[in-house]
């Protein structure tokens, strides 16, 4: 009976804290109404571009900003903005539905491994190895993460991993907050402080026409000490949390969220080993991850092919398990179903872009940008540069297609400010890093909070301090670069 009454409890907490906030859903297509009467104010123009052998695409040339005629986006265009956040409807040619795919093949191969049993059964078996050091599996994975977003620029790749993350997390004593943190502020810091990441410093440096080394010391500074200041943080957080679960940010979802995440077992089930087709489909479940990052790193892999590495893989786990055909398909839909939300949030956020590029206003803030940043002093001149790109990151989340717009206007600015063009693209990945931890137009700052059922506003609570500090610390490194 206890139980009977608990359960509309919890379900009238997620009621009220769902209510008490929009929906992703819903801030997204706000922010398209937003962006669609920005068309109607913001005077369109465009600059002329070229093809650049270095970066592979167009870019745009410098001094050749001119007005063009308006197209403000209307009622259909904003209508339309979720679809053609997937593909476009006129062309055909796609935009986010490759990730919108690949977030669907990977739910079905997450709900294949469920039914094995082996994922459930492995967390509790590591729980009793790591039982008293459990916290040092935050700065270990952080660690991991950074590597993948410093090197190739890891983002849209994580989202498969904090189904797989969270329950650990908890099991541990933990929230949900710190499993996505590990995952997003980890990964999102590599990319704060990248190296040798194509899809952004290598692009942005191919932009600025200097060699992507160039000013790499900086920038490893930036990696390191930026790590170190998250994984602290979250760290603290997460003691905090085990110390008082009443001190988690998302206190009233605590119980709601055990029972998502970890399924209620009896005491032989919390005891219990893993099987030998346990260990084998783990064992597949890992080198699928391994294969991925090898794919993208030093493959060219995208989405497509990501897929398709998690479909196979899903089969031959289901084979090994001797789920059956139809077990199997029904385990792959259920699990496909359970991100079908995430899904729809990678073509909302998709939209916004569209809808910024449709109206012709990207070029025109590029061009704002440009005239404001014409002789000022150093340090004025690269910290203007941060806070410009940071307010362009809202608008054009990706790494690369942010680096391709503004570089080949904003670079060229610090020859006459005295300042190294290096320390430019520094401040464009800092900048653009900063933005997507909590940028509601980046598909995968919302898509990791839905996986996590974390609403919007509750991560903004938790991270907002841990953005002060990293804000001072990236203003206080570029400015040293920019007096050296």
């Amino acid at each position: 009976m206890a139980s009977q009454k608990e359960q509309p409890d919890e379900q009238n907490i997620e009621q009220t804290l769902s209510s008490r906030f929009p929906t992703a859903y819903t801030i997204l297509f706000l922010l398209i109404i937003l962006v669609a009467a920005l068309t109607w104010i913001i005077p369109a123009g465009k600059y002329d571009r070229v093809m650049s052998d270095e970066v592979g695409r167009e870019v745009a040339v410098p001094g050749t900003y001119q007005i063009v005629e308006a197209k403000p986006q209307g009622f259909v265009d904003v209508m339309l903005a979720p679809t053609a956040g997937f593909y476009n409807p006129d062309s055909y040619v796609a935009n986010a539905v490759d990730v919108a795919l690949f977030v669907l093949f990977l739910g079905g191969f997450l709900g294949v491994m469920n039914a094995t049993g082996a994922i459930d059964t492995g967390i509790r078996s590591a729980m009793r190895r790591l039982e008293g050091r459990e916290l040092w599996m935050i700065p270990i994975l952080m660690t991991l993460f950074a590597f993948g977003g410093t090197t190739y620029g890891m983002a849209e790749e994580t989202l498969a991993f904090y189904a797989i993350l969270i329950p650990v997390i908890i099991s541990a004593g933990y929230d949900a907050v710190t499993g996505v943190a590990i995952v997003m502020v980890g990964a999102g810091i590599g990319v704060l402080g990248s190296t040798i990441n194509p899809f952004a410093t290598v692009i942005a440096a191919n932009a600025a026409s200097i060699p992507f080394t160039d000013g790499l010391g900086l920038r490893l500074l930036l990696l390191i000490g930026g790590l170190i200041i998250c994984a602290v943080y979250v760290m603290r957080y997460a003691k905090r949390v085990k110390d008082d679960p009443t001190r988690s940010v998302v206190a009233k979802q605590w119980q709601a969220h055990r029972d998502y995440f970890l399924q209620e077992h009896d005491e032989a089930a919390e005891k219990s080993a893993l099987t030998g087709v346990q260990s084998i489909a783990l064992v597949i479940f890992a080198l699928t991850f391994m294969v991925m990052i090898w794919g993208v790193s030093s493959q060219d892999w995208w989405m497509a092919q990501m897929g398709g590495l998690f479909m196979g893989s899903a089969i031959v786990i289901g084979l090994i398990a001797r789920l059956g055909e139809k077990r199997l398909t029904e385990s792959f839909v259920d699990g496909a179903r359970d991100l079908l939300g995430v899904a729809l949030v990678v073509g909302l956020a998709r939209g916004i872009v569209v809808i910024m590029e449709q109206g012709m206003i990207a070029d025109s803030i590029l061009h704002s940008a440009e005239t404001t940043l014409g002789g000022l002093p150093e340090l004025a001149f690269i910290n203007l540069m941060f806070w410009i790109e940071v307010g362009m990151s809202f608008f054009v989340p990706s790494s690369s297609g942010l680096a391709v717009l503004s570089m080949p206007i904003l670079a060229p600015l610090a020859d006459f400010a005295h300042v190294d063009r290096a320390l430019v693209v520094t401040a464009f990945q800092s900048a653009n890093g900063l933005v997507n931890l909590v940028n509601p137009t980046f598909a995968v700052v919302l898509g990791g909070l839905a996986i996590g059922r974390v609403s919007y506003d509750r991560w903004l609570v938790f991270i907002w301090p841990l953005l002060l500090i990293l804000t001072v610390f990236i203003s206080v490194v570029i400015s040293i670069g920019a007096l050296l």
